[in-house]
């Protein structure tokens, strides 16, 4: 009689742990990242810790300097800003991140970090206005660092702008406001050739969307106010990147101007970027749809949308992006400035109003200066252009509210 040999177990499978996002899908991370739950009452999720300062330990002398995110002082670093910090961080699969009360002191702060007087900058032509006059006039003025203003799209006129000082190239990812997108690989090797870094501003293309790390970008920007908050009720910024980059960011402007961003907002955005898988495929879904319709209504002179085939970034946006497109339409009305003044004024569900990524639509009609307007398509430059932030209504109401105000504008069809 022959004894049988004994079974070798099957190897376990992988399975998902909540604390470890190797093993989680961007919804699943999304839920579960960052979130740190209350020892002292067993609170399932992070609790709003309103505190200022941080019992110091019984040596203080043996507090370590060089530790940027020690719980000391909340201009510095803050319970809930270290969670928040930690699920950004692993969403873009970067080290590490900071974050600040608003994404324009993200963005001074890595600026300020990375540049010294004498350095050279190439920045997108298109960006948005508070980050154009940052490089147009205080980083020259204050800072004297020289700044070449380029079209990103132009790969060959990027390259040709680098100088032997060039240490900084600085995109948005789709830029604000006329969408053109850049392609960040190609601007990474032109950027690492020359010593310099790549710093993407992806407020527009949160991941899952993009991640800007991921195709060689040296750190990525978000104005947190927008798609990660998704509510319009918190403000917050955040750099994401290396350790030894996102650390130069801590330790100088962090520590030293502040900008931390509070407890509460931290918390606001933290609960409210749950949802962000979600949320951002319906509102590039519905976002299509709205710039499906108004590409086809002849009263409409120009829009923009690397969704549509003719856009003429459609074939880089489909490459970086896949099959979501942005939640935000770019578009022209011709005719009289009262006329757009009008159309805006007649629309009963979309709210005229400033930013983006918001649970409702939101409109913004602007005539931009000349020396900006120049970059942007000619009908832009002519018409003015409208900002369409789509949000989570219907795309069927938000088409009805469009196609109404239109005719009030402009007459049928």
């Amino acid at each position: 009689m022959t004894s049988t040999p004994p079974r070798t177990p099957a190897a376990e499978p992988s399975r998902p742990d909540k604390n470890d996002h190797r093993t989680l899908t961007d919804e699943s991370w999304a839920v579960h990242g960052g979130n740190r739950p209350d020892d002292t009452t067993g609170a399932i999720r992070t609790p709003i810790v309103m505190a200022n300062s941080y019992r110091l330990p019984e040596d203080p002398t043996a507090l370590d300097d060089h530790d940027v995110d020690a719980l000391v002082y909340t201009r510095e670093s803050g319970a809930n800003q270290l969670g928040l910090q930690d699920k950004l961080a692993r969403s873009e699969r970067g080290e590490s991140a900071a974050v600040f009360a608003t994404g324009m002191a993200a963005i001074h702060a890595a600026f300020f970090a990375l540049l010294n007087p004498g350095d050279h900058v190439i920045v997108s032509n298109v960006v948005y206005m508070r980050t154009w006059e940052l490089f147009a006039s205080l980083l020259p003025t204050k800072l004297g660092v020289d700044v070449d203003f380029v079209d990103i799209t132009d790969v060959e006129a990027v390259r040709a702008a680098v100088r032997p000082t060039t240490r900084l190239v600085h995109t948005e990812a789709i830029g604000n406001p006329d969408l053109r997108v850049a392609d960040i690989r190609a601007l990474a090797d032109i950027a690492h050739a020359a010593g310099a870094v790549l710093t993407v501003d992806s407020t527009f293309t949160p991941p899952p969307l993009l991640r800007p790390l991921d195709h060689g970008a040296d750190l990525v920007l978000h104005s947190l106010t927008k798609y990660f908050n998704g509510h319009g009720d918190a403000m917050g910024g955040a750099v994401i990147g290396a350790d030894d980059l996102v650390h130069q960011i801590k330790a100088g402007p962090m520590h030293h101007v502040g900008g931390a961003i509070s407890p509460f907002n931290a918390w606001l955005i933290m609960r409210g970027s749950i949802t962000l898988p979600l949320r951002l495929r319906r509102q590039c879904e519905t976002a299509q749809a709205v710039a499906e319709f108004l590409a086809e209504d002849p009263r409409v002179a120009h829009v923009a949308y690397p969704g549509l085939a003719d856009d003429p970034h459609h074939a880089l946006a489909a490459a970086q992006f896949g099959d979501l497109h942005g939640g935000v339409v770019s578009f022209a009305l011709p005719g009289t400035h009262e006329r757009r003044v009008r159309f805006v004024n007649d629309l009963r569900i979309i709210t005229s109003a400033v930013s983006l990524g918001h649970d409702e639509t939101l409109i913004a009609y602007e005539q931009y200066p000349p020396e900006r307007a120049a970059a942007f398509a000619a009908p832009f430059q002519e018409h003015g252009l409208i900002r369409l932030a789509i949000g989570l209504e219907s795309a069927d109401d938000l088409i009805a509210d469009l196609g109404a105000a239109l005719t009030t504008a402009c007459g049928s069809r």
